[in-house]
């Protein structure tokens, strides 16, 4: 039984809170205190909100007023898949949407650390015929389709989820969202084909922002409703059904009015943002999901993927800052997906002159020749003509002549200190066909005819091509950075390695 559960990793969904030392250590007394200042009781409910883009995981706790306040934001170590929603079984997404935590599905035996269920699919999900199970939001940093966190900080996300259920609660919500639903995100995302969803789910977003309450979640008609209430002359509350047609229902005018003016401000933003030309965001096709920068910060080569382009401090500015747990010695930074890279279209092959990139120089194994040919540069195209003309030459001899800005940066070995004249221009045009005339010029004539097609490397350099031989030379696995551990090389499913700052030693004597 045990060896399954470790076996299972992120698909195991043990449904109770138990009683090991992991599940119950105590809320840190500095998130107590946060509490205090905030207003906030220790078993009050909780609200989590996940952003991909941004990566960061954010928990809000209800005040004594009754409103949610942000308690505290975590940053997401690793997440799987692109920006969208997940789509079926196997394709490495993490989910988008608004989903239900109860308590069974908090898994205190999980192979990582401690995790919970997000509990997809959902009733939409399942009306739109998508597939996936066991997706969760779990520790040890590594993550197939999941939100991964560090062990610590896992242990305070269910430390609060488990206290919210004690003080009454009977499941939080989980808000996940491909970035902060912002006007200049959706400017910039605005060509992505997953953008009808995220307008969808950004209503619920706004329904948060304005009232700082849970939402009320229902389907219908394969689409999310959110804070229905029944009409003035209803008997009894709408019976939703997210695959037919939706029930008469209201949303409270307080409500609406405040969404709908939320709304109107982020589509003039929006308008105004695409009118100046706000950049479509890249498409980071083959980034198998993102990390917080925190993260990438301290991992040899570390990327933080498609949270690349998010607004905020740089990796630079961030290496000395500490990670907010420990980092295993199997984690590895989002990267291409390098077989995807190999697997599209090769471009059609052209004959190009090699530019090598520590140098503007074209390359050539005779430098001397090619300063040569330089220096007849201006008249080639002239006395080509005239060669045609005169029918002594081809179509091909002019081919070869590199234009003026394709080598106007090479230095040539040697200047003639003096332009030749048009009279011994044409002389040497018409004594090259002579029997007897000057080897010299034609040796040189005849190696600018032997070269390959120089034209083509006239035009502008293309942007270069990633080389999928480098995933010959890389480690699958990028050692750890971790914060006083040292490196850590932990075999899937084994005990991990604790830091002296950690959970485990700091509560070891309730184990």
């Amino acid at each position: 039984m045990t060896a399954s559960v470790l076996l299972a990793g992120c698909d195991t969904d043990q449904v109770s809170l138990a009683s090991n030392a992991k599940a119950n250590q105590p809320v840190p007394p500095k998130l107590i205190a946060a509490m205090a200042e905030k207003n906030m009781d220790l078993q009050s409910p909780i609200l989590v909100r996940l952003f991909k883009q941004e990566a960061e995981l954010e928990v809000w706790k209800q005040t004594r007023s009754g409103q949610f306040a942000l308690l505290k934001t975590y940053p997401i170590c690793r997440w799987s898949g692109d920006l969208g929603p997940k789509v079926r079984e196997g394709d490495r997404q993490a989910p988008e949407g608004f989903y239900s935590i109860n308590p069974g599905q908090m898994n205190p035996q999980s192979a990582y650390y401690l995790s919970f269920n997000t509990g997809y699919p959902n009733a939409f999900d399942k009306a739109l015929g998508r597939t996936g199970s066991q997706l969760m939001v779990h520790g040890d940093c590594s993550s197939r389709g999941c939100y991964a966190m560090t062990d610590e900080q896992i242990a305070e996300i269910y430390s609060l989820g488990r206290e919210s259920f004690f003080g009454g609660q009977k499941a939080f919500q989980l808000q996940a969202y491909p970035f902060r639903m912002t006007p200049v995100n959706m400017a910039k995302h605005r060509n992505n084909p997953n953008m009808p969803f995220w307008k969808m789910i950004k209503e619920g977003y706004d329904h948060f922002e304005v009232t700082r309450q849970e939402p009320k979640v229902d389907f219908c008609e394969k689409k999310y409703v959110f804070d229905a209430a029944k009409p003035a002359d209803a008997k009894r509350d709408p019976v939703f059904d997210a695959s037919a047609k939706c029930p008469a229902y209201v949303i409270p005018e307080e409500i609406a009015s405040a969404v709908r003016e939320k709304e109107t401000r982020d589509q003039a933003e929006y308008a105004r943002l695409v009118a100046k030309g706000t950049p479509v965001a890249r498409m980071n096709t083959g980034i198998d999901g993102g990390m917080n920068k925190v993260f990438a910060a301290k991992i040899p080569e570390g990327s933080t993927g498609l949270s690349e382009s998010a607004e905020g401090t740089t990796l630079q500015m961030l290496a000395m800052a500490k990670a907010p747990g420990t980092i295993p010695g199997h984690v590895n930074p989002p990267k291409p997906n390098l077989d995807a890279v190999a697997a599209a279209p090769a471009p059609q092959e052209e004959p190009v002159v090699a530019v090598p990139a520590t140098s503007t120089r074209v390359a050539s194994t005779q430098p001397a020749e090619r300063s040569q040919d330089k220096s007849g540069e201006k008249s080639g195209g002239f006395f080509s003509n005239l060669g045609r003309k005169m029918g002594l030459g081809t179509a091909d001899t002019t081919a070869t002549t590199p234009p003026p800005q394709a080598t106007a940066s090479v230095a040539p070995a040697h200047t003639t200190p003096t332009p030749p004249t048009a009279a011994s221009r044409l002389k040497a045009a018409v004594t090259r066909f002579v029997p007897g005339h000057d080897k010299s010029r034609d040796a040189t004539k005849d190696a600018a005819k032997e070269a390959p097609k120089p034209a083509v490397a006239a035009r502008p350099a293309e942007p270069a091509k990633p080389d999928t031989r480098l995933a010959q030379t890389r480690p699958a696995l990028k050692p750890s950075v971790s914060d006083g551990a040292g490196e850590a090389t932990q075999i899937m499913g084994a005990a991990p390695v604790i830091s002296s700052n950690s959970f485990d030693s700091r509560f070891g004597a309730m184990k």
